[in-house]
């Protein structure tokens, strides 16, 4: 089985800067890296990384996204903080690029993670640049906005 058309705009490398705020934290930024690997599939593999402006490694995840129709998708994802994460949503077109707009009503938490009961996350691509934000509910707080970044196509 081929990788649906509709998942090649994300396949490359996505390079940039983010940042991030929660009712329980300071507010920070970071770099970030994303990437969407064709493995000759019906899905792509994803990678994720951050580090602090002084280049200390903060986050990382990765996973699968796939498609089964021209408008949904599913993601899988895997944290090494133990949360894991299924997602699933709508997949769109929009002027110069695509639009994913992903839920996660349960996630599997190991007993040593802090409690995340739900996320959302939305990839905007417009032409060669990406725009991520990520929402959660996590310890003890209702859906909120958690983190923004955007994220350039890197020359291969």
């Amino acid at each position: 089985m081929a990788l649906p058309p509709q998942l090649r705009p994300l396949i490359g490398t996505w390079r940039g800067t983010g940042s991030g705020h929660y009712p329980t934290i300071d507010a920070f930024s970071y770099s970030e890296e994303l990437v969407f690997s064709d493995v000759a599939k019906p899905f792509l593999v994803y990678q994720q990384r951050t580090w602090s402006p002084e280049g200390k490694p903060m986050h990382m995840e990765t996973g699968f996204l796939r498609s089964p129709t021209a408008t949904t998708v599913e993601f899988v994802l895997a944290q090494p903080t133990g949360h894991a994460e299924l997602a699933e949503g709508t997949l769109s077109a929009v002027e110069g690029g695509l639009f994913l707009d992903l839920r996660s009503p349960q996630l599997l938490v190991s007993t040593s993670a802090k409690t995340v009961e739900a996320t959302a996350r939305t990839y905007r691509i417009t032409d060669d640049r990406l725009s991520v934000d990520f929402s959660m509910a996590a310890v003890g707080v209702v859906m909120t906005h958690h983190l923004h970044s955007d994220l350039v196509k890197a020359e291969d």
